[in-house]
């Protein structure tokens, strides 16, 4: 994979608040389902285009 094609993101689980890094396509954009590398537990991830920037947000699968 193409270092320039992707982006490394740190977030916060939303389950025990603990930071892990993610690598994200720069592609990519919608929702996807992520398990935490720490709980297990799964997040649902949003990626968004705001303009020139992504937002990419993490949220608890049963919200």
């Amino acid at each position: 994979m193409d270092a320039d094609l992707t982006t490394t993101v740190t977030l916060d689980c939303p389950y025990c608040g603990e930071p892990v890094e993610i690598l994200v396509e720069s592609d990519l954009l919608g929702e996807m389902v992520r398990d935490c590398e720490v709980c297990c537990n799964p997040w649902r991830l949003t990626i968004r285009r705001d303009g020139a920037h992504r937002r990419i947000e993490a949220f608890r699968l049963d919200d």
